[in-house]
């Protein structure tokens, strides 16, 4: 891989925003044209096992970061919720049930945003100021999105992927955190990518991750930190270290092979990412990229 050497010195001193997108394996933006939401509570839940697989993980690696986690899930797993909150980890928000942004009217956003928030503060105890849109669903399309996370008080938002996706996307937003509404706090600290001959590449963790040699997210992960002198953030999801979970048998071809391609091979891939660079929480990430955008800004 081109530039695939080990991280410089001031980009070693970077630290990187780890994340953790709390829901399982049938809530997925993969199979949500064949798994009806009202079939979810009798399959069979498996999150609880793999965070709790996944906080292991941390804790041995000496990290810690932000679950964006589902109201829904938070609902039926009270005592994981508490158990990532007392492990110094941030509990942030994934909306309610997985629905799309876009697909929601700005009243229905705010009603999800509610609902999912309450539930999350009620069992950790914590304030939630943090948000990721399930399958990064705010775009060009939604812009308001932005204006209602900004009136309920959220800090940051991690919502956006600047790149083209069939799945998602928009490729005219900024690569790296931005005040997405003027005179507002809130901050949106878009997914990672890495920029090559004017071309921007997934690499922020998910699939990307998953699916590609470790060498290429290491490479894109440096590459952020060494060049563009800013903190990259990854993602990625419990079921994705499960390759026991169950097999949806009518998923479309691309989904499956998208979803259970290397579920056997991420948690390994996920320590020695976590031994290669400096992680911490999304919370924290945010408000030193929100000092760097003001002062920029001022300028």
């Amino acid at each position: 891989m081109p530039g695939a050497t080990a991280p410089d010195s001031a980009a070693s001193a970077l630290i990187n925003g780890l994340s953790v997108d709390v829901e399982d394996w049938f809530q997925v933006g993969a199979f949500e044209n064949v798994i009806d939401r009202a079939t979810w509570d009798g399959l069979d839940l498996r999150v609880e096992h793999n965070c709790d697989a996944i906080l292991q993980m941390f804790a041995d690696a000496g990290v810690r970061g932000t679950f964006f986690t589902l109201g829904w899930v938070a609902q039926r797993v009270p005592a994981l919720m508490r158990r990532i909150a007392n492990e110094g980890h941030e509990i942030a928000s994934h909306g309610w049930d997985h629905a799309r942004v876009f697909t929601l009217t700005r009243d229905g956003f705010a009603a999800d945003l509610i609902r999912a928030r309450n539930v999350l503060q009620e069992l950790t105890g914590q304030a939630v100021t943090g948000y990721r849109a399930p399958s990064f669903s705010i775009d060009a399309r939604n812009r308001w999105a932005h204006e209602v996370l900004a009136e309920q008080g959220y800090a940051y938002s991690s919502s956006v992927a600047p790149i083209v996706h069939d799945h998602y996307g928009w490729r005219e937003a900024p690569r790296f955190a931005f005040r997405p509404v003027a005179g507002a706090a809130l901050l949106e600290v878009p997914v990672t990518t890495a920029e090559v001959a004017g071309r921007r590449l997934a690499a922020g963790g998910g699939g990307f991750f998953r699916l590609l040699p470790y060498a290429l997210s290491r490479w894109a992960i440096g590459r952020v930190n060494s060049r563009d002198q800013r903190p990259a953030l990854t993602y990625f999801h419990p079921w994705e270290i499960d390759p026991d979970q169950p097999r949806v048998a009518n998923a479309p071809w691309k989904s499956k092979v998208r979803h259970y391609t290397n579920l056997s091979v991420m948690a390994p891939k996920l320590v020695r990412l976590l031994a290669d660079f400096r992680w911490g929480r999304m919370d924290e990430l945010a408000a030193r990229e929100a000092l760097r955008v003001d002062a920029e800004n001022r300028a």
